[in-house]
């Protein structure tokens, strides 16, 4: 298994960042690794996102689990690895909130495939969660 994970610290609101991680069409704004993306529902567990990265091809996700205004996991295969991502908030105290994202890679082949790939499809993540907090708190 290979994992990585990453916090930031915000005093944005719990339903703030939720509003945003559950408007999947407009994922783009503040996460700048998304060129297209769709979802093939409402936000919830079995739903299905489509998402293309820039000059990539699309890599499809399943929303494994989905608890408002606290996290969702979503999955992805790519034959024998499972790449699993969990997107959690953490009340820190009455103000302030940690919003964490964790990659699980597991499956065959992960304890070698996971250092190869991980790193490059973590790498986004401060930037990333930083534009996601700084909109929230607006």
């Amino acid at each position: 298994m290979w994992e990585y994970e990453h916090s930031i610290e915000t005093d944005a609101t719990p339903e703030a960042i939720w509003r945003l991680w559950t408007d999947v069409p407009n994922w783009g704004i503040w996460n700048a690794e998304i060129e297209k993306i769709e979802i093939d529902g409402p936000f919830a567990a079995g739903a299905q996102i489509t998402m293309t990265p820039p000059g990539d091809d699309a890599i499809v996700l399943r929303v494994a689990e989905a608890v408002e205004g606290e996290r969702f996991v979503d999955e992805a295969r790519f034959g024998d690895l499972l790449l699993r991502t969990v997107h959690r908030i953490d009340p820190i105290d009455r103000s302030r909130v940690r919003v964490a994202y964790r990659m699980e890679i597991t499956g065959t082949g992960a304890d070698e495939a996971g250092p190869q790939i991980g790193p490059a499809i973590t790498a986004d993540w401060p930037d990333t969660m930083a534009a996601l907090v700084g909109l929230a708190q607006r």
